[in-house]
């Protein structure tokens, strides 16, 4: 008998290519959808390998586009991809790969931004995304919020996004999503593509990242105080941190030296444990 996945593969390398979907639903690419279509299957099929065993609970997927990487997912082994699309176009055009996965794929027109990790599909669930390059950060920062819903993420951000979200501290790209995303995750960049894979090419190179979710005991539970202390500090990065925090702490002085900080410091000086210190301080 021949594996259900064989079945998908022979269904799916029936569809039409990629480029053909594109010019059938004049699915061209939209600035204001942050749209760049990666095509190149050897390039999908490695961001899906990256990913790890995909057979089990949900594999969720943010802007599928013309589905290059749905494929690909599809074709390592997702047990069950949930895409999410906010482009009707993109809608009609996943529709004959939605039928060759055989039940194995659910496209849902929604708004990532909206979405509820947790209402997408059974566990263990993962993120696998070429992101739209203008709600990337704002992706991001929600999921880390919902870190409890999720085994592991890896996406695709522009270069610049992910120099900030591997960055150390006193580095220039060090700053507030570098200090989140590193609390609740461990980082790992993984390759990064150039313009030239993408249709149309953006101006800047695009990197992959795999974030795992820390353990629950070893973050905060509630990250809205953390939100705020980087977002002071950060905001006014020139300025002395007693000058930066005064407007969350009264006395910022004399807390920053009681918890063994130097309030002349500045923010891109403190690691990522003096910001968790600072936000305990502020939730209490």
């Amino acid at each position: 008998m021949i594996p259900e996945s064989s079945h998908v593969g022979l269904a799916i390398s029936r569809l039409p290519a990629l480029r053909e979907t594109i010019a059938a639903h004049g699915l061209d690419a939209r600035k204001r959808l942050g749209q760049h279509f990666l095509l190149d299957l050897n390039l999908t099929r490695r961001i899906a390998r990256a990913a790890g065993g995909l057979t089990d609970g949900t594999t969720i997927e943010i802007g599928p586009g013309p589905g290059g990487l749905t494929r690909a997912l599809l074709l390592e082994g997702a047990g069950r991809v949930v895409a999410l699309e906010v482009d009707p176009r993109a809608i009609a055009a996943l529709s004959e790969l939605e039928i060759a996965a055989g039940g194995r794929l659910r496209v849902v027109q929604a708004d990532a931004l909206g979405a509820d990790l947790a209402e997408l599909g059974a566990p263990p669930r993962r993120i696998v995304a070429n992101l739209p390059y203008n709600i990337s950060t704002a992706l991001l920062v929600r999921w880390l919020h919902q870190a409890d819903e999720v085994t592991e993420m890896v996406l695709m951000f522009q270069k610049e996004v992910a120099d900030r979200l591997t960055a150390s501290p006193r580095t220039k790209d060090y700053g507030r999503l570098s200090v989140l995303t590193q609390h609740v995750c461990t980082v790992q960049r993984l390759f990064d593509i150039a313009p030239s894979a993408f249709v149309p090419p953006p101006k800047v190179v695009s990197s992959v990242v795999r974030l795992t979710p820390r353990p629950r005991r070893d973050r905060l539970a509630d990250l809205r105080p953390l939100e705020r202390v980087t977002a002071a500090a950060f905001g006014q990065r020139r300025k002395m941190l007693r000058g930066a925090l005064a407007g969350l702490f009264p006395a910022s002085a004399e807390l920053l030296e009681s918890l063994g900080m130097m309030p002349t410091a500045r923010a891109e000086e403190l690691a990522i444990g003096d910001f968790v210190r600072l936000a305990d301080a502020l939730d209490k």
